[in-house]
């Protein structure tokens, strides 16, 4: 009976050191008498026991490592405090057992000293500016040291870059100085543009009223040219009538009577203007100016030639 429990026993201890079960996402490296012999990937899993044993066991999952803080100079003479995180992932599970005692160990300071290098060649502006290439110069220069660990750099990304209070305390006056001189740009370009506006407008409203007192000119000379037009019209339309008035029976015996009133009260207006009656020496100079007249009518305008009657 006690024979048969310890056959039981090293049966059970025969099996679990037999049977291995690797988790998906791992890999175990298996080594025989102390050599490397074998890679197990996930799955159920056979080795034989107290000749061959699993001596480490991989995740292959992607890991982030966390990059302690440090202290770097700057080409400037410039401290500054900077961490980061790192991203890696195992490629080759015999590399990263049989590569380095402390690929961890490895990969962190090999970053660390990157890091302190490639900041030493930038100065302090170019830090905050160029994180996107300082994080892509790590990943290069790591990747191509660790091939020989086994692992694969991944990514890498600076969490905090933080300068000394007194350059903080600059940097803080500088950029409010900046705004402050943006504020004030501004304002000008606004009181700039302010002036063109009112010149502008300006202009405008002069050119508009010089427009409308052009055009007000043009319609007073149209208007006056109208009425002037109208005026001789309406004469050469009245001129028209007495001559035709003219010519019908009794027209020129109206036009003589018409005429010898004129010349009356011309001398009646020369009279009452010099204060002396003035009383024609001949009264046929009366008659003599109405034939005048008719004359002039007759003739179309043209005078004809007679001579002065002598009182």
């Amino acid at each position: 009976m006690e024979v048969a429990l310890v056959l039981a026993f090293i049966t059970i201890v025969f099996v679990a050191l037999t049977i291995k079960t690797v988790p998906q996402q791992h890999a175990w490296i298996v080594e025989r008498l102390g050599r490397y012999e074998r890679t197990l990937t996930p799955g159920l899993k056979f080795v034989i026991p107290f000749i061959e044993r699993v001596a480490y066991k991989h995740s292959l999952k992607e890991i982030p490592l966390d990059v302690p803080s440090q202290v770097c100079i700057t080409r400037d003479n410039t401290q500054l405090q900077v961490d980061g995180i790192l991203f890696f992932q195992i490629t080759d599970p015999m590399r990263a057992s049989y590569g380095s005692s402390n690929y961890i160990l490895a990969i962190t300071q090999l970053a660390q000293t990157t890091l302190r290098s490639i900041i030493g060649k930038m100065e302090l502006d170019k830090t905050f500016e160029e994180r996107a290439t300082i994080n892509q110069a790590i990943v290069s220069a790591l990747d191509e040291a660790a091939l020989n660990w086994g692992v694969k750099v991944l990514r890498y990304e600076i969490k905090d870059l933080t300068p000394p209070a007194a350059i903080l305390h600059s940097m803080q006056a500088q950029i409010t100085a900046e705004r402050e001189k943006r504020a004030l740009i501004a304002a000008s370009e606004g009181r700039r543009q302010e002036q063109i506006n009112i010149a502008t407008g300006q202009r405008e409203a002069f050119i508009a009223r010089s427009e409308g007192e052009k055009q007000a000119e043009i319609n007073k000379a149209q208007g006056e040219a109208a009425a002037i037009e109208a005026v001789a019209t309406a004469t050469a339309e009245a001129i028209r009538k007495i001559a035709a008035a003219i010519e019908q029976p009794g027209g020129t015996q109206a036009v003589q009577l018409k005429v010898a009133e004129k010349a009356v009260e011309a001398y009646a207006q020369l009279a009452r203007q010099n204060n002396t009656m003035i009383v024609p020496g001949n009264m046929s100079e009366v008659s003599t100016l109405i034939g005048t007249a008719m004359a002039l009518m007759r003739h179309g305008g043209s005078t004809p030639t007679t001579k002065p009657t002598t009182p």
